[in-house]
């Protein structure tokens, strides 16, 4: 499968991403002509240029527009009117306009129907989000992913006045997206940008497993000291190899809670979601005896379990980490053994191994000890035809 990887780490915008399509590979003239067919009378100018020494692509859009505002409805009539945009383009940038209307709306207190588009239902925006889509079409891309995404910091002056960054629209579109703010005291990620990731990539953190075969620097209009304002994209096919992925590890030392207690914030922990929870005994200052709980959690999941710690257990702060998870390929096997029916999970290179929670309902409905169903299972798997 055609993967392409969005790596955010000076921001994101509609335009950017366009660019670093183009300068992946992407067929300028077929995309132009698919803008075209928009019927805006926007014109496009693409350049190479440089930002802190890497060598980029800039994408630009120019046009005359005397209608400021435009309302969901009639960007999606102009989408669906195209006679060159294919029907997934058409679908995934539809998707993208309502993400970013859902937002707008949501900041506007108003319906997304209702809502003014303003910047974003000008000629540029609409361009660019279509634009986006038809760029990942043409470079063969069925799936997206992303890094985490940079932000920005401090303030901008909009339609509405003196705003923080990110907007109050960006905020809500990067809801549940790992997100930081490193660099320049400006905009790094637009809300164009964020409702492209917020709509196409099915995931967010490490790099996926892939086999690179292209990659493309997108210039933003600025160059910054320090920070190259660049989103680059890498395309490749997707690799069979242990997954990669990014995971919050959130770690306290704790003195002074009962086993008991310890072991409730365990299961309480693996019920609302983290992927593992370890208890240990360690040695703290003073030669006190103390515990040391780790959990591991996905990175959206990491403030509300860090809340669930702070609740459920005695202590008083918390140490989180980021760290690389690396995940075999994995699928289940159902096998027969003379207790009952077990699910296997096996991996790519051989390893195959019982679910413990079948094996421990059977050795519960069966009265067998739980070892002889874990060999049973065992055998079964390794005797399938």
């Amino acid at each position: 499968m055609k993967i392409a990887y969005i790596d955010a780490f000076s921001g994101i915008a509609g335009d950017m991403t366009i660019a670093a399509l183009l300068d992946a590979g992407a067929d300028p003239q077929a995309l132009i002509a698919g803008l075209d067919s928009l019927g805006t009378g926007a014109t496009f100018t693409i350049e190479k240029t440089k930002r802190q020494g890497i060598a980029a692509t800039k994408f630009d859009v120019a046009f005359e527009d005397q209608k400021k505002h435009r309302h969901l409805p009639h960007i999606v009539k102009m989408i669906e009117a195209s006679e060159l945009l294919p029907a997934a383009v058409k679908q995934n940038a539809i998707r993208v306009f309502e993400t970013l209307g859902a937002a707008e709306a949501q900041v506007h207190g108003t319906s997304i129907e209702k809502v003014h588009f303003h910047e974003v239902g000008a000629i540029d925006s609409i361009c660019d989000i279509v634009g986006a889509c038809l760029g990942f079409h043409l470079l063969g891309v069925e799936a997206v992913y992303a890094s985490a995404v940079n932000t920005g910091s401090g303030t901008i002056v909009c339609d509405h006045g003196v705003m923080p960054v990110p907007t109050p629209a960006t905020a809500l579109l990067l809801k549940g997206i790992p997100a930081f703010a490193r660099g320049p005291e400006t905009e790094l990620t637009t809300p164009t940008g964020a409702a492209i990731l917020a709509a196409l990539s099915r995931g967010f953190g490490a790099m996926p497993a892939m086999s690179i075969s292209a990659s493309g620097f997108g210039a933003g209009t600025k160059d910054f000291p320090g920070l190259a304002n660049v989103v680059r994209i890498l395309i490749g096919d997707s690799a069979q190899t242990p997954e990669s992925t990014t995971v919050s590890v959130i770690e306290a030392n704790i003195d002074d809670a009962t086993p008991e207690l310890l072991g409730y914030a365990m299961d309480r922990l693996l019920d609302a979601g983290a992927l593992d929870v370890t208890l240990q005994p360690v040695q703290m200052k003073k030669q006190r005896p103390a515990t040391l709980l780790q959990v591991i959690a996905k990175p959206e999941d990491q403030e509300r379990l860090a809340a669930m710690i702070f609740a459920e257990t005695t202590t008083f702060g918390l140490r989180i980490t980021r760290a690389e998870r690396r995940v075999q390929a994995r699928a289940h096997v159902e096998v027969e053994t003379p207790y009952g029916k077990v699910r296997v999970k096996t991996a790519a290179n051989g390893t195959a191994s019982p679910e413990f929670e079948d094996c421990r309902q059977l050795a519960l409905a069966t009265g067998q000890p739980l070892k002889e169903i874990l060999a049973a299972a065992t055998a079964a798997y390794r005797n399938k035809p």
